[in-house]
């Protein structure tokens, strides 16, 4: 575990900035409280830098360090996560405590127990380490915690920042986010479990070995089915698709931007994991062939390719999220639903991306390059068109302000 540490040195500064931002939002004066933003947004900056120096290359990396089957994948979710994650820190400034502290402004006490401004920024840099740890796992009991660590604070962020949008709305979304949310990780644990009592071990390296060796047997097949239906609900994919309109709308404009990124981000991480144990192999790039980033040069097809019902699976599930999502937006009055079903769409294409596979290695040729170099077009382009949404409001007759739909 010792070996292990020194590659988590990206997780471990923002969790240390977690502590910092949870001791400033609880403080009594407003300039300190509002410089959890500007510690957030450092310590995304040193995750990001330490991500990209000290993420193991694929020649460094051991079965007994990390994950051999993806290696490349590694660094760039994590500078990925550093980079999207300071656009979302621009958007969330007034979507916490927005009529707190108005009313201190206007002259009442500091409560620190009506104060949500700590936990908001915690749970924010929560999250975003949970997806960190999601590329980093190499074991299917650390694939769920960091799936949960990666979820969990998003339940309470759509609540907590109610922001423009009033607590009712934002209540209601968060009860339907956290009780889909409960279906879908009991799903893929049960799948998990199911994997496990297939192969014998939660080690992903000895998963894939298993399976490389012995074949699929029933019992890991149906495990890996259900894993990665139960993930599907991360990327809002069908059928685990329902929660998002409801969520997205009820949810203040920057909490839905980071709702569209970050968990999707998460479960396409964990599917392409779980996809390549069942027949995806990493081979060492040619001579003179670049790491790190470019990913799509040391990540090849063993010969291997995935069992006939995880491709049926993904294929049909590809197929309907991209018709569903496309078909339910022409219905929809809301802005903001509309990019929700579009958030949808968006998953079937990049599944499109998990089912072509590693390819030959080529870039062009590479379904795995494809989807993550999706993904960071997708997350630049999503926080710009909330951060829209975010800026268009409107002053109710009680004189508060609200979103325009």
């Amino acid at each position: 575990m010792i070996e292990r540490i020194q590659f988590l040195w990206p997780e471990i500064a923002l969790f240390a900035t977690t502590c910092i931002v949870m001791v400033l939002g609880l403080s009594p004066r407003y300039t300190v409280r509002k410089s959890c933003a500007w510690v957030s947004g450092l310590g995304l900056v040193i995750a990001g830098v330490l991500a990209a120096q000290t993420t193991p290359t694929a020649n460094a990396l051991t079965a007994s360090t990390g994950q051999i089957l993806l290696p490349g994948m590694v660094a760039f979710v994590k500078v990925l996560t550093a980079i999207v994650g300071l656009m979302l820190l621009l958007l969330l400034a007034g979507s916490v405590d927005r009529d707190e502290e108005a009313r201190i402004a206007g002259g009442g006490a500091f409560d620190a127990l009506r104060s949500n401004r700590a936990e908001f920024y915690s749970f924010f840099l929560f999250s975003l380490t949970g997806l960190m740890l999601c590329a980093s796992a190499d074991d299917l009991i650390w694939l769920f915690l960091a799936l949960e660590l990666t979820s969990l604070p998003t339940y309470i962020m759509v609540v907590i920042a109610a922001g423009s949008r009033g607590k009712g709305r934002s209540q209601e979304a968060g009860v339907k986010y956290f009780f889909l949310g409960a279906l879908g990780a009991a799903i893929f644990l049960y799948g998990f479990t199911l994997i496990y009592g297939g192969t014998g071990t939660t080690n992903l390296n000895r998963i894939h070995a298993a399976f490389m060796g012995d074949g699929i047997n029933s019992i890991a097949l149906a495990g890996l089915l259900l894993s990665l239906l139960g993930v599907s609900f991360k990327i809002a994919a069908v059928p685990m698709h329902f929660y998002t309109a409801d969520v997205y709308q009820g949810a203040a404009s920057p909490v839905s931007a980071f709702l569209a990124f970050v968990p999707k981000t998460a479960g396409f991480v964990s599917i392409l994991l779980l996809v390549a144990t069942a027949g995806w192999v990493w081979s060492p790039a040619p001579v003179g062939a670049s790491t790190g980033f470019a990913i799509a040069s040391d990540m090849v097809n063993g010969g291997f390719s995935l069992p006939e019902p995880i491709r049926l699976l993904l294929w049909v599930m590809a197929a309907l999220t991209m018709t569903v999502g496309n078909v339910l937006a022409i219905w929809q009055n809301s802005v903001k639903r509309l990019l929700a079903y579009s958030s949808i769409a968006h998953s079937g294409y990049m599944l499109v991306g998990v089912i072509a596979g590693p390819g030959d290695g080529s870039f062009s040729k590479s379904g795995l390059s494809a989807v993550l170099f999706y993904l960071l077009c997708y997350g630049v382009m999503n926080v710009g068109a909330f951060a829209v949404l975010a800026c268009l409001e409107r002053r109710t007759a009680d004189g508060r302000f609200e979103e325009i739909e």
